[in-house]
């Protein structure tokens, strides 16, 4: 099984805490979306260009983050049950899961990104309407954390494999330190084995990146 993915990516970062989270075997396949030559190469395996991609051993090939984690999830019974099997429990997960993805990770990317080009170069409107939904991201997930461990309830899920990219990268672009229970999280977070992998993969590229031409 072999799993298309780039350091930097936080979606890859979502497939990678699940697969080490579960303890599934795989070889990594590494992407550069800056390289042309790589990125034309996967565009063959994967039109759509997307990662990460999970290719099994079969031939098959099962894209994005959220449906890969929970192949991972059926695929091997260790580590923590990251799809509940109780249907309304299920439910809150995928809902969380979604919620961090579109309105907590896609911001904050946004931002990334945005914030790297010159200052003249930059569109005002994504750049406040990122960190008006990030903030109101901030908000639910203070208030959720503060009757919950983890983002959809008392166990490890989905919803934390797509939380902790995020705010992985949120001290460089919208610091969330003014809401304790988020910061008490993101510890947790941070702390968990699957992450820490995660980061130390990510972190030489992410300095490169955010030291990029532009500054914040």
């Amino acid at each position: 099984m072999k799993l298309f993915y780039a350091p930097l990516s936080t979606y890859c970062m979502k497939a990678l805490m699940a697969l080490y989270e579960k303890g599934v075997a795989f070889e990594p396949e590494f992407v550069n979306p800056m390289d042309a030559g790589s990125w034309d190469a996967y565009r063959r395996i994967w039109p759509l260009g997307k990662i990460p991609l999970l290719e099994l051993d079969d031939g098959r090939r099962i894209p994005e983050a959220s449906i890969i984690v929970e192949f991972v999830d059926r695929l091997s019974s260790e580590g923590p049950k990251l799809v509940p099997e109780d249907p309304d429990a299920a439910l809150e997960v995928r809902l969380q899961d979604r919620l961090m993805d579109h309105y907590l990770n896609d911001q904050i990317a946004g931002l990334l990104f945005e914030r790297r080009k010159p200052e003249q170069a930059r569109d005002a409107a994504l750049l406040e309407r990122s960190a008006m939904r990030i903030d109101a991201m901030y908000g639910i997930l203070d208030n959720n954390l503060a009757h919950r461990r983890w983002a959809a309830g008392d166990e490890f899920t989905l919803a934390d494999c797509a939380a902790a990219p995020a705010l992985f990268y949120a001290p460089w672009v919208h610091p969330f330190d003014d809401h304790p229970a988020i910061v008490e999280y993101w510890e947790n977070l941070a702390a968990r084995p699957s992450f820490e992998r995660v980061a130390a993969d990510a972190r030489p590229m992410v300095e490169r990146f955010l030291a990029g031409p532009a500054k914040a």
